[in-house]
């Protein structure tokens, strides 16, 4: 058998043994496909009750309140307002807070003078007002300057969870020559996804 003849035979002894490895492999090999998969991040959703002392129905929930009206404030003067924060989230956020406010708005610098100390408030009877044993945790006292630049940590709420909030405005010792000054301040409430 002339060489050429060999290596055509050789090839085709090669190639059906190829075929039935490849065909015997087919038999003992299987895959199955996951196809679709789907992912959803989680978003941040957080709400203010307009009502303290009311429930987390849609009417009672808003992105935005009107803000309290501060008069006739005196040196050692102390103010409380009180807000609560509902966690509308997929799951549980970490809240922060931060005043908003142009210079514009404070010409006389009060934002240097007025402190803000949030602390925890547990309503356990959900009737809006802070009764004996409700105040808890404070975050820390801040000038306004210091709650615009820094921010405050108000901590986690756990998904479908209420914070509720008593922010406590004060002053220190107030000039005479700040008499008859006034500014207008925002504050908002942030939600981030906490990092493991």
């Amino acid at each position: 058998m002339p060489k050429a003849k060999k290596l055509i035979a050789l090839a085709i002894i090669v190639l059906n043994l190829a075929l039935i490895g490849g065909i015997t492999y087919a038999a003992f090999m299987d895959k199955s496909s996951v196809l679709g998969s789907s992912f959803s991040v989680g978003s941040s959703d957080i709400k203010l009750l307009s009502n303290v002392s009311g429930t987390v129905e849609s009417s009672n929930l808003t992105d935005e309140l009107a803000g309290p009206a501060f008069a006739n404030i005196v040196p050692y003067w102390q103010k409380d307002y009180l807000i609560k924060v509902y966690n509308k989230a997929s799951s549980q956020v970490k809240l922060t807070s931060n005043a908003l406010y142009e210079t514009a708005q404070d010409p006389e610098d009060l934002r240097q003078l007025i402190f803000i100390e949030p602390l925890e408030w547990k309503d356990e009877n959900l009737n809006g007002i802070v009764d004996a044993g409700e105040e808890k945790t404070g975050y820390g006292k801040k000038t306004l300057i210091k709650w615009k630049t820094e921010g405050i940590n108000l901590g986690d709420i756990p998904q479908g969870e209420i914070k509720g909030l008593i922010l406590r405005f004060s002053t220190e010792n107030l000039s005479d020559s700040k008499q008859g000054a006034s500014a207008l301040f925002d504050f908002e409430f942030n939600a981030t996804q906490p990092t493991p």
